[in-house]
């Protein structure tokens, strides 16, 4: 019996898990907003009647088109409504608010990091200052605990103390 084995990158995982939040909210959207139908955006094509109408609205709005007024034409209660037609819940701006920051900011934020990682992994030289230098902070770092554990117990290091240490350091960073 073999196992297969499903590799999927970063930038997938993050589209699934955007998919995946889409979804939950898609199934939110229609159990709160099923009833309206009409509104300043809603229409006959863009609406929650259905899961597949709320997921490809909620996928538009994702982008920031129209959300505010969304949630106004899903905001309007009884005495000001016509019940089947317009009505929505008081929830909708907490709805609204919450899908727009999770999506926009957190799902974007995510987006750009795998990009950025992609970038780093695949294009930036194994010479770069930037590696040089976590190297030798990482190298400083455990030069400089290992010589203040073993000589005082306090982080400070004296001046006259200074020409000992950097002679501890390696040589890219110490002295010879």
């Amino acid at each position: 019996m073999q196992t297969i084995v499903l590799s999927v990158g970063p930038l997938a995982n993050v589209f699934i898990l955007l998919m995946l939040v889409l979804f939950i909210f898609s199934i939110l959207a229609v159990f709160f907003f099923s009833a309206v139908t009409e509104g300043n955006v809603i229409d006959e094509f863009r609406n929650f009647k259905d899961f597949g109408n709320s997921f490809l609205f909620l996928f538009v709005i994702s982008t920031g088109e129209n959300w505010n007024m969304l949630m106004y034409d899903c905001n309007v209660t009884p005495p000001n409504c016509v019940q089947g037609v317009n009505c929505g819940t008081s929830f909708a701006p907490a709805f609204y608010i919450i899908f727009v920051l999770f999506v926009q900011n957190v799902m974007l934020n995510l987006f750009i990091l795998v990009i950025i990682m992609q970038f780093d992994t695949y294009y930036i030289s194994k010479d770069n200052p930037i590696i040089k230098f976590k190297k030798n902070l990482d190298v400083f770092m455990v030069v400089w605990v290992d010589f203040t554990a073993t000589r005082s117990r306090c982080i400070k290091l004296r001046e006259k103390r200074l020409n000992e240490f950097f002679k501890k350091l390696p040589l890219p960073i110490g002295l010879p």
